[in-house]
């Protein structure tokens, strides 16, 4: 979806033209989540000039209440009209930036961090970063209170049709609206676990592809309601069924060229996707806390659901963190399949993008791909391998993420210190709380 570089002048022209009469300003806070300030067109003019505040210490992970006043700065090329129509008139939408008063970004706001770790990216020379993300999602009903409840929405599988697909018509409008939207989507289909989605779009450079994702998210569940069901991207919502997660195939550009892509090399993969590669398998465990942040991704995170449990690659096999599919030439690139969509986008790929760059600067190469299964292995035969574990609990990544300072840098300090001072207080609470399953086990029994 090519972005327009809209003029102030043109963004009052089609407001005006189209009946916009409100303006939802996004931005990300450290933990994910989409948050706006919604204003009245009128307010147009302020906005575009930079001058529009907003309460910085309601924002978990943001300034303290002294330090408070924070400005929106929109990114004009994001500009766009929601197609659902509102009693009130259309809506408009400018995802933004985080200024500190004195005009400088602010160094708790995700998407500006993606932009510092970009800067790293041009100084060795290259020009963009490309993702092509495939998030999952889980259908849920609505009670008729509209609460959420567990049952899912049809009892299909993998590439499965009507009537074993339920949710056939609910992804069938999530599409159109993001056509709509202007997205190109490329693949939508029912995925392995009843009541699982997947809805792939076409790749885009970084910043533009994790701003999608967040707008993916934010259609998903706004069509989903409107068929009366909850849309939840939370990575294992059931036990004893595949968990959500969303592969990022990454690729790095110098202008036209795709830098990974070496028509004379083994695998036709170049140095510098060995390198980068190299990047992403020696920081993978201490990224892990930034790509799966909650105490459920490890849920998924476990042996026989299709989710990467080990640090491996492989060029066919599915069962390692790392995958290189077949295509190449422009297409040329590496799949990471630990992400899920729990993650903020703009973190995420701040510290994959780090390390692969890490990767890069240091000349690093890779182990030997793993071309067999990697779930049947001993534990010796995965050692002889060079193959180890990733994390098994979100307290266990955190302390991986403490000991890796390239990745800590990726974060900033500001977001590093906030991020894991919410991740280590998620864990106390995870940890404190006593669950159906251990007074099943324990309750009789002592």
């Amino acid at each position: 979806m090519p972005r327009v570089e809209y003029t102030a002048e043109q963004i009052k022209q089609i407001a005006n033209e189209e009946n916009v009469r409100f303006l939802r300003l996004m931005f990300t806070d450290i933990m994910g989540t989409i948050k706006n300030v919604e204003v009245p067109i009128s307010q147009l003019d302020k906005v575009l000039d930079n001058k529009m505040m907003f309460d910085g210490s309601s924002i978990e992970g943001f300034v303290r209440i002294e330090e408070s006043d924070m400005y929106l700065y929109p990114d004009v090329t994001t500009w766009m009209i929601f197609p659902w129509e509102t009693d009130h008139g259309k809506v408009a939408r400018l995802i933004c930036d985080v200024y500190n008063p004195d005009g400088t970004p602010f160094a708790g706001d995700p998407r500006g961090n993606l932009k510092r770790s970009l800067k790293h990216m041009y100084d060795l020379g290259f020009t963009s970063f490309n993702l092509g993300p495939e998030p999952e999602f889980f259908l849920f009903k609505l009670d008729e209170d509209g609460e959420i409840t567990t049952d899912l929405n049809d009892k299909g599988g993998y590439f499965d049709f009507a009537p074993t697909d339920m949710g056939e018509n609910c992804r069938r409008d999530i599409v159109l609206e993001l056509e709509r939207m202007g997205f190109e989507v490329e693949a939508s289909h029912h995925e392995t676990a009843p009541g699982q989605h997947e809805i792939d779009f076409k790749y885009a450079e970084v910043i533009e592809a994790c701003d999608n994702i967040q707008t993916f998210k934010l259609v998903v569940k706004t069509i989903a309601r409107k068929h009366g069901l909850h849309a939840t991207f939370m990575p294992k919502p059931l036990f004893g069924i595949a968990g959500s997660g969303m592969h990022c195939n990454m690729s790095l550009f110098k202008g036209e060229e795709n830098v990974f892509f070496d028509e004379n090399a083994d695998k036709q993969l170049s140095e510098t996707a060995y390198q980068f590669l190299a990047g992403l398998v020696e920081h993978a465990r201490a990224y892990t806390a930034v790509c799966n942040p909650t105490v459920n991704s490890y849920k998924r995170l476990i042996p026989g659901f299709e989710a990467p449990v080990y640090v491996a690659w492989s060029g066919h096999n599915r069962s390692p963190l790392i995958r290189v599919p077949e295509s190449r030439g422009l297409s040329t690139r590496l799949e990471l399949r630990s992400v899920d969509p729990s993650a903020n986008p703009y973190l995420a790929m701040a510290v994959l993008l780090e390390a692969g760059l890490d990767g890069i600067r240091r000349g690093l190469t890779p182990p030997p791909a793993v071309d067999r299964n990697i779930y049947v292995m001993t534990e010796e035969e995965r050692e002889a391998a060079q193959i180890y574990d990733l994390p098994s609990t979100l307290h266990n990544a955190l302390k991986q993420l403490r000991k890796d300072p390239t990745m800590v840098a990726a974060l900033g300090d500001h977001i590093y210190g906030n991020f894991v001072e919410a991740k280590r207080m998620e864990w106390a609470a995870y940890r404190q709380s006593v669950s159906e399953w251990e007074r099943e086990q324990y309750l009789e029994l002592y």
